[in-house]
């Protein structure tokens, strides 16, 4: 079974969605917390400075407990949970370990493949397992259903990250998505 952050890699960008997308990592950003004002934090590369203190090399997940670093990671997308997997053996060890991350991210794709991934969950696959199982098929039937690929006057025009096999309920969906624009 493929990783669900190779499989997440590879099916990502090609159909664009986050195209515009920067990296704001070197960026120098300051927040001031609406709760205490006193309090200041600085982001620039990999090191914090809070309250005018350095606190580069400290991890949160080795300070909070367990849920609590859970939570963190409940809340990133799939692509920053794939990121955070190859960060340190901790937090790759945390979030392999909590299937439950996974969960939310597979309801995502179960918006377009519903049976596929009630059938999954049905045959006792994990989150993860049922994501890396649909997640490629989910990811290209929503974009013809949004009708990415409604212009396309020739085989030769249709990418090739836009296909994938389906079955001919999905392509009639398609296809009745197709005459209703």
């Amino acid at each position: 079974m493929p990783d669900a952050c190779a499989v997440v890699s590879l099916w990502a960008s090609p159909l664009g969605t986050e195209k515009g997308s920067t990296c704001r990592g070197r960026r120098a950003m300051q927040h001031v917390s609406k709760r205490n004002p006193n309090a200041n934090y600085f982001f620039e590369g990999s090191s914090t400075v809070i309250a005018g203190k350095e606190a580069s090399g400290h991890n949160f997940a080795e300070t909070l407990p367990m849920e609590m670093s859970v939570n963190i990671f409940s809340q990133l997308d799939i692509q920053s949970l794939c990121s955070a997997t190859v960060t340190c053996k901790l937090w790759n060890d945390i979030i392999e370990k909590n299937d439950y991350l996974w969960r939310n991210h597979c309801l995502t794709v179960r918006a377009v493949c519903q049976k596929e991934i009630d059938s999954d969950r049905g045959d006792n696959f994990s989150w993860k397992v049922t994501l890396v199982r649909n997640y490629r098929k989910g990811y290209v039937k929503r974009a013809w259903l949004s009708g990415r690929f409604s212009v396309i006057r020739s085989a030769e025009e249709i990418p090739n990250m836009s296909m994938c096999p389906l079955d001919a309920e999905t392509w009639g969906e398609i296809l009745e998505a197709e005459l209703e624009r």
